[in-house]
C-alpha cells in the first residue's frame, strides 16, 4: 500500500497555520477486514480515497475512537439525549434527495462561508450531485446514512462506513437553525447506540484537534481512545 501513497499539500481545513499534507491513495473495493485495518492505523475515507495527515511540523490531528462498551455519557450528554426524544432516527443505504441536498448546502454555507464546497448546480432540482456523490458515495466499502427527522423535517444526516467490528463516522451535517438541540452530540450518542445494537466494538470519530473547536468537542465523550505513536491509548 505504501507504494501507492502520494502527498497532496493544501491549506489547513481547520484553520491552523501549518500547511496541510494529505497522504492518500485511491483504493479498489476493500474487504471489511482490510478496511478496518486502515481505520485501526488512523486512516480516514474521502470518497474512494483513503488518507492520513502528514503535515510537516504539525501533529495536531489525532485519530480518536470510542470503545463502545466502556463509554458512559456525562450529565450534559444525558440531557441532550432526553431533550431529543422527539427525533426519529432511521438508517439504510445512502439515498440522494432534494431535502438532503438543501440541508447540506445550507449547512456548508453557514459553517464554511469562505469555502467553495457546495453540493452543486445541476442534477436533482437543478443542482449537481458531484460534491455529494464525490465526497460521500463510494465503492470501497459498505456505507450507510443515519437520518434524523423531527415531525418529518430533516434535522441532520450522518454518513457512516460499516466494518466487521466497528462503525466509521465519515461526516455529519445538520440544520444550523437547530443548534439548541446539540445535534452533533445527539449524533454521536445515536451512533454509539447503533454500535451496541449491532454488537460493534468501536466507533471511529475521525480526528480530535485540541485547538479547533469544531473538532475538540469529541474529547468530551469519555473514556475515549487516541492513536499516539501508533498505539491506541485510553483517556479517561
Amino acid at each position: 500500500m505504501r507504494d501507492y501513497l502520494f502527498d497532496i499539500a493544501a491549506e489547513c481545513p481547520y484553520g491552523l497555520q501549518s500547511r496541510a499534507v494529505y497522504r492518500q491513495a485511491p483504493c479498489p473495493p476493500l474487504g471489511g477486514e482490510m478496511f478496518e485495518k486502515f481505520l485501526q492505523a488512523g486512516f480516514r475515507r474521502n470518497g474512494n480515497v483513503m488518507y492520513t495527515m502528514a503535515c510537516p511540523g504539525c501533529q495536531a490531528c489525532v485519530p480518536i475512537r470510542l470503545a463502545v462498551k466502556d463509554f458512559k455519557p456525562n450529565r450534559n450528554q444525558r440531557r441532550v439525549w432526553q431533550r431529543n426524544q422527539d427525533v426519529r432516527v432511521s438508517q439504510g443505504p445512502l439515498q440522494l434527495s432534494a431535502d438532503k441536498l438543501d440541508l447540506c448546502e445550507h449547512f456548508l454555507a453557514c459553517r464554511y462561508p469562505d469555502q467553495d464546497s457546495v453540493p452543486g448546480a445541476e442534477g436533482i432540482d437543478g443542482r449537481a450531485v458531484d460534491y455529494y456523490g464525490g465526497f460521500f458515495l463510494n465503492s470501497i466499502t459498505e456505507t450507510w446514512e443515519v437520518v434524523y427527522r423531527v415531525e418529518g423535517r430533516l434535522l441532520g444526516l450522518a454518513v457512516v462506513d460499516i466494518a466487521p467490528t466497528s462503525l466509521n463516522a465519515v461526516y455529519f451535517y445538520f440544520d444550523p437553525d437547530q443548534g439548541h438541540r446539540s445535534p452533533g452530540v445527539l449524533n454521536i450518542l445515536s451512533l454509539v447506540e447503533l454500535c451496541r445494537q449491532a454488537n460493534l466494538e468501536h466507533l471511529y470519530l475521525g480526528y480530535w484537534i485540541e485547538n479547533a473547536p469544531a473538532m475538540s468537542y469529541k474529547s468530551r465523550f469519555k473514556p475515549h481512545q487516541l492513536l499516539i505513536d501508533e498505539q491506541w491509548r485510553t483517556v479517561a
